[in-house]
């Protein structure tokens, strides 16, 4: 028996999807679909994929995080989508952060440390993006303390060593185990051969931004492949004001030279046959201007992130219909923010994590079956140490020392079950076990119909769960302001239906449209209690119906458009409330353009947000355009670029967490990037 929840998904899906179905499918319109080989209608295979002209072969975009194997977007059993290295220099992304937030049902947030990512209505305040899953070349970067995953300047990799990114919205925890709630996006880094040699990058930007880049990369004649790098970056950042801190003895609420940011990277990755080996280090010092969690207004108070890496990967075809992949990994993750309390003495407060991870993972991949693609699996993650500390320096008070491990195995299996010519089932599971949370089991079923050579529908059904993290199980700081650990903590867990309509428009564009319902159970949110602390708890229950259309076309001459417009809403189920920082309307415009004979490139970018409930009032909705312009012509090895972020001076916020004295948070005004790449 379906529960009843379960069918109020499945109605709202199934009437949509009738709704919608015949419109299409019923069209007598004819499109023009690649070369391929069986039947006209066939799905793409590898065999078809090889055998298709260049020309139509560099329009297929493929993506291999949705199922651990390459294949088309258009038949992954999501609503994928691929970010490019071009993507990244036409329209000047900096941070990761500005990538996803051109992604259809994803927005950002900013606290003035940390950037938050958002998706189809669901950000919850106090969360550090611990509902996405993040990967570097299919490693796991979720760090094994807050389970974070960093998108801002904390992201532990240089932009410009990006070759693309996937992002898979929906449940991936049927692949990936925790975390894969809302979405898993996946950074594929550059080879050497992309550089050819070495190559200097240099920034320039508003508030005394700087960067500079040094990297190298070499392919050698027997396949070997190397690239190195190092960026160092620094902004100096903008004097801001908060109303809330208006007083004389707190310098009349400006916060004074306390915005800067500093950052530096390094990255390494040798590939020779089946081999990858790739290493990195991120260090983020952030200052914090907020005076959050009750800190000094106007003290010098900052925030370091170290992130280390190495990930060592073999993936080898012991014959046609078989091909096995593995991977191991140790990372490690240290935060650490001072903070000035109090007053007659004031008094310095440290805190801080230490976070080391180690973990393995290895799975076949077996075509031996006609008409099916099978992938089993398994993987182990040891979290060494999950340590938190808090202590007062002088004099010198230990607060919380605290000190934590725990074990992850899991085994999942999926098969890509060819049922007819047109019709493909996608079917999966995983089951994790983990030592603090327990046992638990994610499904994943999609049936993939390819209607036409331009049409094809999918119905996704999956479930996802995040186990509670070590913040939200042990962390406990007495006081004002303080929190409490909350030991009784259980998984959250979502179940999702979504009906997808991919619509292929000649060989060169394509659109989507995708409608969805969310079911979120036990949602693990930041609360404060009778006692005046905080403390996560299972309190919420809730759910989200919307819908998203997409739409990306390659013009004449090599110009491209991308669009999306998202409605979503997301509510409490019992109190019918809307969710905090949950707007109701996404609007998405991305446009690229060669002129002059492509002697020059324009890359324009608009993000439209609509409103979000704040602590108290909220923060009103907002359009913000960039503009980047840029030239390979005018220096000979050189790429010159020039870019304009919030073209308008639009003056906007973003909601505030729990932690926070304001309501909202002053966003960026106008500024603007200098750019300068050149090749030896």
């Amino acid at each position: 028996m379906v529960p009843r929840q379960h069918k109020r998904g499945i109605t709202f899906i199934v009437r949509i999807a009738l709704a919608v179905v015949p419109i299409f499918v019923g069209s007598n319109e004819s499109v023009a679909a690649p070369p391929q080989s069986g039947p006209d209608d066939a799905p793409l295979t590898a065999d078809a994929l090889a055998s298709m002209p260049l020309e139509a072969l560099m329009n297929v975009k493929v993506v291999s995080t949705a199922s651990l194997f390459e294949q088309p977007v258009s038949e992954a059993p999501a609503a994928a989508v691929i970010l490019t290295a071009d993507d990244i220099r036409n329209f000047g992304w900096r941070k990761l952060s500005d990538a996803l937030a051109s992604l259809p049902g994803l927005y950002v947030s900013y606290d003035r440390t940390y950037d938050y990512l958002g998706a189809r209505g669901f950000r919850r305040p106090g969360d550090y993006n611990s509902r996405f899953l993040l990967l570097i070349d299919g490693m796991r970067l979720n760090d094994s303390v807050y389970d974070q995953a960093s998108i801002g300047t904390d992201f532990p990799l240089d932009m410009d060593l990006v070759e693309r990114i996937e992002y898979v919205p929906g449940p991936g925890s049927a692949v990936y185990g925790s975390n894969a709630l809302f979405g898993v996006i996946n950074v594929v880094t550059k080879k050497g051969a992309a550089l050819g040699g070495a190559q200097t990058a240099v920034s320039v930007g508003s508030f005394g931004e700087k960067r500079a880049r040094a990297s190298y990369g070499w392919h050698g004649s027997n396949g070997a492949d190397l690239l190195l790098s190092a960026t160092s970056y620094v902004r100096s950042g903008q004097d801001l004001y908060y109303g809330e801190f208006d007083t004389p003895d707190q310098k009349n609420g400006v916060a004074n030279g306390l915005d800067y940011d500093r950052a530096q990277y390094l990255f390494a990755k040798f590939a020779y046959r089946d081999f990858v080996f790739s290493a990195g280090y991120g260090n983020r010092t952030k200052g914090v201007p907020t005076a959050a969690y009750g800190a000094n207004f106007n003290a010098p108070d900052s925030t370091s992130d170290t992130h280390t890496f190495a990930n060592a990967t073999y993936r080898h075809a012991f014959s046609g219909s078989l091909e096995v992949a593995s991977e191991i990994y140790w990372e490690r993750y240290d935060y650490r923010m001072p903070s000035l309390y109090g007053t007659a003495p004031a008094v310095v407060n440290v805190d801080g994590d230490k976070a080391i991870w180690y973990g393995a993972d290895v799975h076949a991949t077996f075509t031996g079956v006609p008409r099916n693609k099978i992938v089993v699996g398994m993987s182990v993650t040891r979290n060494a140490r999950r340590d938190q500390y808090n202590y007062n320096v002088d004099p010198y008070q230990s607060i919380l020392d605290d000190h934590r491990s725990s074990n992850i195995f899991g085994v999942y299996a999926e098969d890509e079950i060819q049922l007819t010519d047109r019709l493909t089932l996608n079917a999966g599971a995983r089951f994790d076990e983990e030592s603090v949370s327990g046992a638990n089991a994610s499904p994943r079923l999609a049936l993939i119909f390819k209607a036409t050579a331009a049409d094809t529908l999918k119905l996704v059904y999956g479930r996802a769960y995040r186990a509670p993290n070590a913040y939200e199980l042990y962390y406990t700081i007495p006081g004002t302001d303080g929190q409490t650990g909350n030991l009784a903590l259980k998984p959250e867990h979502i179940t999702t239906y979504e009906f997808i309509y991919d619509r292929k428009i000649s060989d060169s564009g394509h659109a989507t449209l995708s409608v969805f319902h969310y079911d979120v159970r036990n949602l693990i949110t930041e609360v404060l209690t009778d006692s005046g602390l905080f403390q996560f708890q299972n309190v919420d229950r809730v759910q989200a119906n919307g819908a998203e259309l997409a739409y990306e076309q390659q013009l004449a001459g090599g110009a491209t458009i991308r669009a999306s417009y998202s409605w979503q809403r997301a509510r409490n189920s019992d109190t019918g409330a809307a969710l905090q920082d949950s707007p109701r309307r996404l609007a998405k415009l991305n446009v690229f353009v060669p002129v002059f004979h492509h002697s020059a490139r324009v890359g324009a970018e608009l993000r439209c947000v609509s409103s979000r409930l704040a602590q108290a009032g909220d923060a009103s909705g907002y359009c913000l355009g960039n503009l980047s312009i840029g030239t390979a012509r005018l220096i000979p090895h050189a790429d010159l670029s020039f870019s304009i972020y919030n073209i308008t001076d639009r003056r906007f916020t973003d909601p505030a967490g729990p932690g926070f004295t304001q309501s909202v948070i002053v966003q960026q005004s106008r500024t603007f990037l200098a750019k300068l790449v050149y090749g030896f």
